[in-house]
């Protein structure tokens, strides 16, 4: 009897908990559409405070919880909690920190002022959503990353957690969307995302200017496949990955779609 292929969204965004862009409600109906095809799927994103806990019934689940996530050199404790997508049966990992999450808005404060430890946030969910998988034992054929908060993952799936049998056959998509914000994550990004000594700089460079635009071109260039999850995205990005060499690239194809471009990727990936 066939395994059901595995497919993981992770994400920094996914309707109905929360809608930064118009992607935020493809990637719910992508979990959805992927379940209902017979794909086995989860889905990890970051439990911002802006998430109320209460309506959509999150509950830490205590046998995951305890990881400790180093970066730059300091340890922060990784809550999970879970909950069900509504209308569909299957699961939503929300990775948490009192440090990095437990606050009234998401990327900038009540002034719009970008948060000074946004590097610290996004390092942490990126290092932590792999963790998390691995604790939880279940190998994905397909991890789809959506969201330039997501951008490290398809670098670390091809150097730290390359030899890590649970994702010794897992094949990675990166989704490029819209610029959703205008500041850096600071000079010392790439330097703080060396999350492992196998880790060198240069295999950050293209981090390393700390820009929405930077982490988007660092995940389109690690991932296995390329999507574009928006109308409006930075030319430069369009222009250097709408045609690339040995990469399945996936077109934009308005909101409306049925998303059979999307499960036709995941198919021919997963039986590769």
């Amino acid at each position: 009897m066939s395994t059901k292929k595995r497919i993981l969204f992770i994400a920094n965004e996914m309707s109905p908990y929360i809608e930064l862009t118009e992607f935020a409600e493809i990637v719910n109906k992508l979990a959805i559409k992927s379940n209902d095809t017979g794909l086995e799927v989860r889905c990890i994103m970051p439990r911002f405070g802006t998430i109320n806990e209460r309506r959509h019934r999150l509950h830490e689940v205590v046998r995951l919880s305890g990881i400790n996530v180093t970066v730059d050199n300091d340890d922060y404790p990784l809550q999970i909690k879970v909950a069900s997508l509504p209308n569909a049966r299957l699961q939503v990992y929300f990775l948490d920190n009192e440090d990095f999450f437990k606050r009234k808005f998401v990327f900038n404060d009540e002034k719009e002022t970008f948060y000074d430890d946004n590097a610290l946030r996004t390092i942490f969910f990126s290092k932590g959503a792999l963790e998390t998988v691995k604790k939880f034992g279940w190998p994905p054929d397909i991890i789809h990353c959506s969201g330039w908060m997501t951008g490290l993952v398809p670098l670390y799936l091809k150097t730290v957690y390359k030899k890590e049998p649970v994702f010794a056959h897992s094949k990675v998509i990166y989704t490029i969307g819209s610029t959703t914000f205008e500041e850096k994550l600071g000079e010392d990004f790439a330097k703080k995302a060396i999350i492992h000594n196998s880790l060198k700089e240069k295999d950050l460079d293209i981090f390393k200017d700390a820009t929405n635009l930077a982490l988007q071109r660092g995940g389109a260039t690690y991932a296995d496949a390329i999507t574009f999850g928006a109308e409006n995205v930075d030319k430069k990005l369009v222009d250097e990955f709408s045609k690339i060499k040995g990469k399945k690239v996936v077109p934009f194809k308005g909101y409306d779609t049925d998303l059979t471009e999307y499960l036709e990727l995941y198919n021919d990936l997963a039986s590769k």
